[in-house]
């Protein structure tokens, strides 16, 4: 149980900039096996960004709420997935060959690529959440609950913060990682694939919101799953792989992607 404890800290610190105990460090045997954890940090995310719009919310207002659950997920995970995608766009939109890619990547400055990719990312996820249903479908009277109003949103963002975190799981069972593995800071998860069992309570743990939410919203999934692996297939035919960076990507689009599915679902089908 300690030896679980400690490789789900390692997840943590590895992800978030959320504090954890003393004896969690890079240890990159805890590491590699940390990655079955992913979603489950994704449940602090996003119960850290839910609050944070219900406190908002209640005080101030609905724009300012998901304004302010952004830059909390953001403050959370210190950008780490919101660089990569910044880094991606730049690397891809600025590169044409697979060692100009590669260089423009490990490039810690932020270019015109990354920049306008960024503020397309955020604009876009503020946009979605706007859109998404504040309260339950069958809530006729709004209760002095904030937790039972909202209930439905705050799944939304738990299923979507866990989820996300999966893919990018699935990519890295499914494809090989690029570039001098010596030269990465994610060199112990690159260096082995998630075996079976971590992809199992991997998976586990990104569904399990889907329990308290109607079967229709299991639909999401499909445009998320497509999004991902046409990511992974594009870095594929441009690099040969994926790097950390293609990762952080492929996180912040099935995001976007799962609040997209869940608005048509919520508007055209339920």
């Amino acid at each position: 149980m300690k030896k679980e404890l400690r490789i789900f800290f390692t997840a943590m610190m590895f992800l978030t900039r959320l504090p954890v105990p003393r004896f969690t460090d890079h240890s990159p045997d805890y590491l590699e096996r940390s990655v079955k954890y992913f979603p489950l940090v994704g449940w602090i995310v996003a119960a850290i960004s839910g609050i944070t719009f219900l406190v908002f919310n209640k005080y101030i207002g609905e724009d300012i709420a998901i304004a302010a659950s952004i830059i909390a997920g953001i403050l959370t995970t210190g950008a780490f997935h919101e660089d990569g995608f910044a880094d991606v766009c730049d690397a891809f939109g600025g590169g044409w060959t697979k060692e100009k890619i590669l260089l423009i990547m490990k490039d810690s400055r932020l270019g015109s690529y990354g920049v306008i990719g960024m503020m397309a990312i955020l604009f876009c996820k503020f946009l979605l959440l706007k859109e998404l249903p504040k309260f339950t479908p069958d809530l006729q009277t709004p209760s002095l609950n904030l937790f039972y109003n909202y209930r439905y949103f705050l799944l939304t963002l738990l299923a979507a913060h866990s989820l996300s975190r999966f893919m990018p799981v699935l990519v890295m069972r499914f494809y090989d990682y690029v570039t001098d593995p010596d030269g990465s800071k994610s060199k112990p998860i690159a260096t082995r694939k998630p075996g079976l069992p971590a992809m199992a309570v991997s998976a586990i743990t990104a569904l399990a919101p889907f329990v308290f939410m109607s079967w229709h919203f299991l639909l999401a999934i499909i445009p998320v799953v497509y999004a991902t692996f046409s990511l992974a297939k594009y870095f594929k035919k441009w690099i040969g792989g994926y790097t950390g960076d293609c990762l952080g990507a492929i996180q912040q689009v099935s995001e976007l992607c799962f609040y997209l599915g869940m608005i048509i679902i919520w508007r055209y089908i339920i």
